[in-house]
């Protein structure tokens, strides 16, 4: 079970930018969350997918040296569906184009977690699956944050 969670339902062994498809599936899958059961069914998703894949990231990297293996992508989903959570709440800078708005919210939760600033880089030092689950989520709540001040900068009245 804890690899199915971790591993996206084996996504995370595909072999070319496993992290990139696990975004761009949590995408989808927050989309559809939000759609179904509105912002308060991703914030509900948000915590889900942090609890049960930091548990799941403790079951597969327990008593192994690489703390974060690629095709763990379970914090992909948590750091994403943060970074969706504005556009949940109508704080999107394209109001007219939600899927433009999509795209920036993975163009930028991508940028953050591959470029990892502080405090992602903080996170990702962390030697543990909080340190792995905990970088994705700061990188996604960096990406909340670009998004709502281009929400406020766009929409100044």
């Amino acid at each position: 079970m804890s690899r199915m969670i971790a591993t996206l339902c084996g996504l995370g062994h595909i072999g070319f930018a496993p992290g990139t498809f696990g975004s761009l599936a949590a995408v989808i899958l927050g989309y559809s969350i939000f759609l179904l059961f509105g912002g308060w069914g991703l914030v509900a998703g948000c915590l889900v997918s942090f609890w049960v894949g930091l548990w799941a990231t403790e079951q597969l990297t327990a008593g192994q040296t690489d703390h974060d293996p690629s095709y763990i992508i379970i914090d992909e989903v948590a750091g994403q569906w943060v970074a969706l959570l504005p556009l949940a709440y109508g704080l999107s800078p394209f109001e007219d184009a939600p899927l433009l708005a999509l795209l920036l919210a993975f163009a930028l939760f991508r940028f953050f977690d591959i470029l990892k600033p502080p405090p992602v880089s903080w996170a990702d030092r962390k030697d543990t699956s909080m340190g792995v689950m905990l970088d994705d989520v700061l990188a996604g709540l960096l990406s909340t944050i670009v998004i709502v001040a281009l929400y406020f900068t766009f929409n100044a009245q």
